[in-house]
């Protein structure tokens, strides 16, 4: 199988508003740890700029010392604005003050940055299982981890914390555009590195669920992408990458789906009365985009039925109870790729109406439930790299 290359990917998530109250405050322990991830990733805090007091394990000004720097009410006095972005924030506490001030320094990008809650779960898991590989650097990996549970931007910082000796702290965050426009750089080049040896593959390679898993975390890595690309846009330093010069995700899911269609699934049924059993798994798979049939297929949906009488007691009417298991196989490795049970028990006067109606009622729960379980099966699919 396929190799995918070296990458350190981080994560742009769900953006806080830009109120003019503190936000509420989160757990100290998550923001320490994302303040020592970017902190190792980058070899420790950068010297702050010129007008800066402090790094971002500085202490704030003790209460009653110290006057008003200018960045509290005009930041770019202090951090010129051709090479930063700031956000001032405040709180009740240090902590606060420095949450509010990284959500808001996220809210100056706007929603051009945020990323999808669906796209940051896909690529989580996709790290988690190997299917991406990442820099062996357990600090990279911790920012990655850190990354995905807090609204940041990579390269942030907190650069001065201040105190007005009577309730309320007040914190800076900073972007440095130049280390910005670098890191997100990077980011991209590495990304489209991995989407391009993710779809790298023979026609028989492609023409499976694998094949189908691969265009779809290609899509998903071409969504984070461009959201990178518009933090890029936003700090003046695209580096030749815009969001009109990435592929978007969804010609990769487009693609996805047309694999679907070059797939033919067999479905294999046990005493099946007039195919009603068979019939109702070949129209969810076709409503998924399969084909099925054929008797030589890679795939095959092996289906066992049981229907058997049930003897209630003091009941005029006769029972049948029904049992069905569908495995999806694929038959290269004898594997079992999705399991479906679903069982139930139906009545009537006589025991043929009976039956009838439990065979009714299985074609309706197959109709209603089996395409819904196959495409969140397929949503969640990841390439086999082993």
């Amino acid at each position: 199988m396929f190799k995918i290359r070296y990458i350190a990917v981080l994560w742009v998530v769900s953006l806080l508003g830009c109120a003019t109250s503190p936000p509420p405050s989160r757990e100290d322990d998550a923001v320490a740890a994302a303040q020592a991830a970017v902190a190792a990733m980058e070899g420790g805090n950068r010297a702050p700029p010129q007008g800066g007091t402090s790094g971002r394990a500085a202490s704030p000004a003790k209460a009653g010392k110290g006057k008003e720097p200018a960045w509290v009410s005009t930041p770019d006095a202090v951090y010129d604005k051709n090479s930063f972005v700031t956000a001032v924030g405040y709180g009740a506490d240090r902590n606060q003050a420095e949450k509010d001030a990284l959500g808001k320094l996220v809210a100056v990008f706007g929603q051009s940055v945020q990323a999808d809650v669906k796209t940051i779960t896909s690529y989580s898991e996709a790290v988690s299982s190997k299917a991406v590989k990442v820099s062996e650097n357990t600090e990279v990996q911790n920012v990655i981890k850190t990354f995905a549970e807090m609204d940041a931007l990579i390269g942030a910082e907190i650069e001065d914390v201040w105190f007005d000796s009577k309730n309320t702290y007040y914190a800076v965050a900073v972007l440095e555009k130049a280390k910005a426009s670098k890191l997100y750089t990077d980011r991209i080049r590495s990304n489209e590195q991995i989407i391009h040896d993710l779809i790298a593959m023979s026609l028989e390679e492609k023409q499976s669920l694998d094949g189908f898993s691969r265009y779809q975390l290609a899509a998903t890595i071409a969504d984070v992408n461009r959201v990178y690309a518009n933090v890029l846009t936003i700090v003046g330093s695209t580096a030749g990458i815009g969001p009109e010069d990435l592929k978007k995700g969804n010609s990769y899911r487009l693609e996805a789906m047309n694999i679907t269609k070059s797939i033919p699934i067999e479905v294999r049924v046990n005493a099946d009365r007039f195919n009603r059993i068979k019939d109702a798994f070949a129209s969810a798979l076709t409503k998924q985009g399969f084909r099925s049939g054929g008797t030589a297929s890679r795939y095959v949906l092996q289906v066992r039925v049981d229907f058997s009488p049930v003897e209630l007691p003091n009941q005029q009417n006769k029972f049948t109870r029904y049992a069905i298991e569908a495995h999806l196989i694929d038959t290269s490795d004898a594997s079992v790729l999705l399991p479906f049970n679903i069982n139930g028990r139906e009545g009537h006067l006589s025991l043929s109406e009976a039956e009838n109606r439990a065979i009714g009622a299985a074609e309706k729960q197959i109709n209603d439930t089996y395409g819904t379980v196959l495409s969140n099966y397929l949503a969640t699919l990841l390439p086999n790299t082993k």
